[in-house]
């Protein structure tokens, strides 16, 4: 299951390489025996280097230990992590949860149903006041009774299919079906992940096959582009990214719901204090530090540094990453980093690039927090327990949605050097599998981590961790992608927050009159086969590009088309010298169009986005033009 039993293991409780492989799960039988042919040498030799660090400066726990938590605490912490804390008990506060649960899909509600349900009778037991029931405002399922009570009258189908299901699987044989390496499959994130899970319910789950030692012949999965596009992380503003993570939350809860596993998280651990500069410090004071010196910093300088130096000189030296550099050296310049690295004064052109990589795994290793955060790294570790594939990247991405953004953002630019290392595999002798068992210990092992681990099942967690890696790296473009069904709820979010605040004013007669317009306006709009638009450049132009609108109107259309007016018609330009450069041409990619405004914060385009759908979707957004900020500023 997905729970607690999955804390990643402490350094020194780690089997030597030679450890006799242990019983593993029904659910995962098929892949770790394809496993045993991959060679685990890395990863054990890995785990040696860094015991022996450990060792030398014999360093103590930078975290407190997981307490057990009392029956209902977690429930209680879900739901406030969830933005549903109103539910714990006060009454005056539902106007939140009314707009956050009205958004919700079945499976995402009966999640939350039941979580609220274990802490009610938690509570209860404890004769504690009675918290409010989730039926009492989204009325879900329609009584007052718990899930348990419910199945025993009258059973919901879907609260008796998860029960059900939850016991069925512990004996079901997952390996009745291989996938195909190497072949191509769809990826849909139109529907949420759990109502994909809950359609298939009935059926058999695809297990894939690992006699692989390279990502060449992985399954290759497309995300089919409707008509609104498809959305990457950076994509949203940071107003609307801040709603993902609970929306994520409450569909990765759901799905394990559907697919029988428990999910459990580590209590946030308090840091302690440093008094260095660059490593052991929480990413967050890092960046506020680098953010100083460089506005806007997303990944910590001395990361961006490490990798920077990696890429120019270490991509093409034969085990990189593997092979250890001196422990000697590599403190001395962890030392020489901290005193010079602000300044400037550091050198890096002399340092050895095995040197270079330790000091890259010792600074993910050093974060008093790991990377992949205390909450839910037991959850990432236990991603090789599903055993579908779709749905192990399914639970990764919500996963790495729910991520803080300075986490999400350090993660990538470690996946990307990872994906260039593996790139170069022909030079460097690295491929997928030796990259992935390298560093799979620096991002699951942490010293401040509590050890769960049942006797005997080391070497399968190893593996395990080893392969949630190698799918990050592999995968990592279809990982960083926010699903259709979660933007739709973000613009519920938004839609229903904007007509809240609107009740709020006295004309409430002019205001509902207003409402029905607009509903009027745009079910008119959605019976329209075009439209005339809009779409500003303000930065660019004084004047506005009006668009004509029709069913196969895509952004990549208006680009262009905006583009051929800019240097041909002579359009009133902000600043002709440093715009025109282009020779009567303009590459598309420099410029993107943004929606701002209605019911999103602001959205960058997929250039595939037919324009009218979106139009009909959020008739109230202004649509403008902005540079492409990876690109050189034109003015």
């Amino acid at each position: 299951s997905l729970s607690s039993r999955h804390c990643p293991w402490k350094m020194n409780q780690l089997p030597p390489k030679s450890a006799v492989a242990s019983p593993v799960s029904e659910s995962a039988n098929s892949r770790v025996e394809a496993l045993d042919n991959l060679s685990m040498d890395s990863f054990w030799l890995e785990v040696e280097n860094i015991k022996q660090s450990a060792e030398a400066e014999q360093e103590e726990c930078s975290l407190a230990d997981v307490k057990t938590q009392e029956e209902g605490e977690a429930e209680a912490e879900w739901l406030q992590d969830a933005g549903l804390s109103e539910l714990l008990g006060d009454p005056d506060k539902d106007k939140d949860n009314v707009v956050l649960l009205s958004t919700l899909t079945r499976t995402q509600a009966a999640a939350v149903q039941r979580r609220l349900d274990t802490y009610s009778r938690s509570r209860r037991r404890r004769n504690k006041h009675p918290v409010r029931d989730v039926r009492d405002i989204f009325g879900a399922l329609g009584s007052q009774d718990t899930a348990a009570e419910k199945e025993e009258s009258s059973p919901d189908p879907l609260w008796h299919n998860l029960r059900t299901s939850n016991t069925q699987r512990k004996t079901q044989d997952y390996s009745c079906t291989v996938r195909n390496p190497g072949k191509e499959e769809v990826f849909s994130m139109d529907v949420a992940y759990s109502e994909q899970a809950a359609v298939l319910l009935k059926g058999s789950f695809l297990s894939e096959s690992r006699k692989l030692k390279d990502g060449n012949a992985l399954t290759r999965f497309k995300i089919p582009k409707g008509r609104l596009g498809v959305t990457r992380i950076g994509d949203l503003s940071a107003q609307d990214m801040k709603k993902i993570p609970t929306l994520a939350l409450i569909e990765l809860t759901a799905l394990c719901d559907i697919l029988g596993f428990e999910l459990k998280r580590n209590k946030a651990a308090k840091l302690k204090t440093t008094e260095k500069r660059l490593f052991g410090v929480p990413l967050n004071t890092l960046l506020e530090n680098d953010q100083k010196l460089l506005p806007n910093t997303k990944v910590p300088l001395l990361l961006q540094a490490l990798l920077s130096c990696l890429e120019k000189r270490g991509l093409e030296t034969e085990g990189i990453l593997r092979v250890s550099g001196s422990q000697t050296r590599i403190k001395s310049l962890e030392q020489k980093l901290e005193r010079d690295f602000y300044s400037g004064l550091f050198c890096w052109d002399e340092v050895h690039q095995n040197d270079v990589s330790g000091l890259l795994k010792r600074f993910i290793r050093e974060l008093p927090a790991p990377l992949l955060t205390a909450e839910y790294l037991p959850a990432f570790a236990a991603v090789q327990d599903i055993p579908d594939l779709k749905q192990r990247l399914q639970a990764l991405n919500l996963l790495i949605l729910i991520l803080p953004e300075s986490n999400r953002n350090t993660l990538k630019a470690l996946l990307e050097f990872l994906s260039k290392v593996v790139a170069r595999e022909k030079n460097n002798k690295m491929n997928l599998w030796n990259v992935s068992t390298v560093m799979a210990p620096n991002l699951f092992m942490h010293k401040g981590l509590p050890n769960k681990i049942p006797e005997g099942k080391e070497k399968q967690l190893a593996e395990g961790a080893a392969d949630v890696v190698r799918m990050m790296i592999h995968y990592q473009d279809l990982l960083w992608t926010v699903s259709s069904f979660l933007v739709a709820q973000v613009r519920k979010l938004n839609e229903s927050n904007s007509k809240r605040y609107q009740f709020c004013d006295k004309r409430i007669k002019n205001l509902l009159r207003k409402i029905h317009a607009d509903k009027d306006k745009v079910e008119k709009n959605q019976g329209e086969p075009s439209k005339i638009v809009k779409v500003h450049a303000s930065l660019l132009l004084k004047d506005s590009l009006e668009v004509h609108l029709n069913n196969a109107t895509r952004v990549a259309d208006v680009l262009r088309q905006f583009q051929k007016n800019l240097c041909q018609n002579g359009w009133n330009i902000v600043n002709t010298v440093n715009l025109l450069k282009c020779n009567n041409s303009m590459e598309c990619t420099s410029l993107l169009l943004y929606e701002v405004g209605g019911n999103i914060g602001e959205h960058c385009l997929d250039p595939d986005t037919y324009l009218l759908d979106l139009y009909h979707i959020n008739p109230h957004a202004e649509w403008i033009i902005k540079q492409n900020p990876s690109y050189p500023r034109m003015f």
